[in-house]
């Protein structure tokens, strides 16, 4: 169980070493920027079906400390599980994963489906997590559904292989501002389309979603949390956010104003910056 020597060079376009890292039988891909001085480093963990490279032009504005994202297995380059697997697999991957590259303890982002992972990477790992972020995301079962028209979009993967059908979909499927940003969609269409996931790597991931609820340990979660959620989110109702702020003992929200499910990317320098100061505050811990 150990890092792969293999395609460990700089990325063309950009400062991210992508490398391979195995945990037990499971491979995943990952990339990680070495710039930072400190020892906690900040993982991010993206949504169902999407490639951690998305998360580059975000990344990009933390200077001076290590960030690490990954392709979920089932995505891209990390194979999809034999079987389907909970959410609870998923987490213990990612904490065994961090461990390999060097890390006991880490800062944990996670956007929609990886918020919820997020959420189960906290309660299961309750040492190793040291703070959250939870972007765009939901507790679950019991947690108050998106709009009929963006959720019955998610259940097939098409837009991860067809660049014009994200384009057309994405005003109903992400809402907020995302049409004003034709750079950042075509930038989206193209990793997603070149970084897809499998078939049943993105269904067993869905399977994970609909069966996964944080709702029974919330207020058992003690890390300090940054909930962020944009008020005009078709996936994720800003209610989703409401109640993760109040159930979770020392969390707080931000409203993202106008803000839809991919405001982490579309107000990427923004979002940085407050994850930034959330980050650095001085915590209880």
């Amino acid at each position: 169980m150990s890092p792969s020597a293999t395609d460990a060079t700089t990325e063309p376009g950009h400062q991210f070493h992508s490398r391979y890292v195995s945990v037990g039988n499971q491979r995943l891909r990952v990339t990680v920027a070495d710039q930072g001085i400190g020892d906690t480093p900040l993982v991010f963990i993206n949504g169902i079906g999407a490639t951690g490279d998305l998360y580059d032009p975000l990344r990009k504005h933390f200077v001076g400390r290590e960030t690490i994202a990954f392709d979920s297995p089932g995505v891209n380059r990390s194979p999809a599980p034999v079987t389907p697997v909970a959410m609870g697999y998923y987490a213990d991957v990612v904490a065994r994963m961090v461990r390999e590259l060097g890390h006991d303890r880490f800062d944990a982002v996670g956007v929609s489906w990886g918020g919820a992972l997020a959420q189960e990477l906290a309660w299961r790992h309750p040492r190793r997590v040291r703070r959250l972020v939870l972007a765009a995301t939901t507790l679950g079962l019991l947690g108050v559904p998106g709009r009929p028209a963006a959720m019955a979009l998610l259940l097939t993967p098409a837009r991860y292989f067809s660049p014009a059908y994200l384009k057309r979909i994405a005003p109903t499927l992400y809402g907020g501002d995302i049409l004003d940003h034709p750079h950042l969609l075509d930038e989206h269409a193209y990793q997603r389309s070149h970084h897809a996931p499998s078939l049943h790597g993105y269904l067993f991931q869905l399977g994970a979603i609909m069966t996964f609820s944080s709702h029974r340990y919330l207020h058992r979660l003690t890390q300090p949390t940054l909930v962020l959620a944009g008020d005009d989110d078709p996936i994720i109702p800003l209610a989703n956010g409401q109640i993760l702020a109040r159930r979770i003992r020392h969390a707080r929200l931000h409203v993202v104003e106008g803000g839809g499910h991919l405001f982490l990317f579309t107000r990427a320098e923004e979002m940085a910056g407050i994850i930034q100061e959330f980050l650095e505050e001085q915590h209880a811990t």
